[in-house]
């Protein structure tokens, strides 16, 4: 005599779903009030819409397969969140968070749909905000004001630096963290992660795409200092300090993008996954 497959039971399901909300809603209050207030994670509310549209894909594909393992990485998670959230580091009980739904995940779905399931859940590491990223803009743009007055320096131009203060004949500028390019670091590893995970590739090839972030988008923004003080020795400071620097960001941006994508052609990356 056959079984009628179970049903779900709904009640126990939204009830523990109002209960995780309940535990989450600590973190999930913080992550909203960065993602309006910290300028380097102004994108981080597009990070779980993403994530969101990816699993919505995968999920269709999914077998259920009930693993009991599963359960120990929920109880990691939780451990973690607890404590962090009780020491108020937000980041780490961030990272809790994902473990435990990545718990759930593998407790359901099983190990293979944990497997599917990897990039939508790493991909939410993107909008947490950590300390070290903000704590990293200040000497990183020190050293891209060194950079960019020698290159000034060798092109002829009369500047000078000294320490964060760069001088030309009729300006001055003081390279603050908000010429350090850590911004566009951080967006182009997650423009950088989806486009690795949507193309065709050996792990290998999407591995050096994604880390090719690093020197495109510094040597973008030591480039886009550079042509700030040529702007600002040839038009004056109000040319080069506010209109140019307030728009030449998003054409560096671009065209950094641009570089990424060559290079993806270059890689033998370019083809879209026929499997999302």
């Amino acid at each position: 005599m056959e079984h009628a497959p179970s049903r779900p039971n709904w009640l126990l399901i939204g009830l523990m779903a109002l209960l995780a909300a309940m535990l989450l809603a600590p973190v999930g209050r913080w992550l909203a009030g960065e993602w309006w207030s910290n300028d380097y994670y102004s994108h981080g509310l597009l990070v779980p819409l993403v994530s969101g549209f990816f699993a919505w894909r995968i999920l269709p594909r999914l077998t259920r397969r009930p693993d009991n393992r599963g359960l120990l990485l929920i109880a990691l998670g939780v451990l973690i969140y607890l404590i962090a959230l009780y020491q108020r580091a937000f980041h780490i009980a961030a990272l809790g968070m994902i473990a435990l739904l990545a718990g759930a995940v593998w407790t359901y779905w099983g190990w293979p749909g944990l497997k599917k399931m990897a990039f939508p859940l790493a991909f939410l590491v993107f909008m947490i905000p950590f300390p070290f990223v903000e704590a990293s803009s200040l000497p990183l743009s020190l050293l891209t004001g060194r950079i960019a007055t020698r290159i000034m320096q060798a092109a002829g131009l009369n500047v000078t630096v000294q320490g964060a203060a760069v001088s030309l004949p009729n300006a001055h500028l003081v390279v603050g963290a908000q010429c350090s390019g850590v911004r566009s670091i951080i967006t182009l590893f997650a423009l950088a992660a989806v486009f690795a995970y949507v193309v065709q590739g050996s792990l290998l090839r999407k591995a050096l795409l994604f880390l090719a972030v690093i020197p495109i988008a510094v040597l973008g923004n030591i480039m886009r200092v550079s042509s700030l003080l040529w702007v600002a020795n040839r038009w004056g400071a109000d040319a080069g300090f506010t209109y140019y620097h307030d728009y030449s960001g998003f054409v560096f941006f671009g065209v950094s993008f641009a570089l990424l994508i060559f290079l993806a052609q270059i890689l033998g990356c370019s083809k879209i996954r026929s499997d999302l």
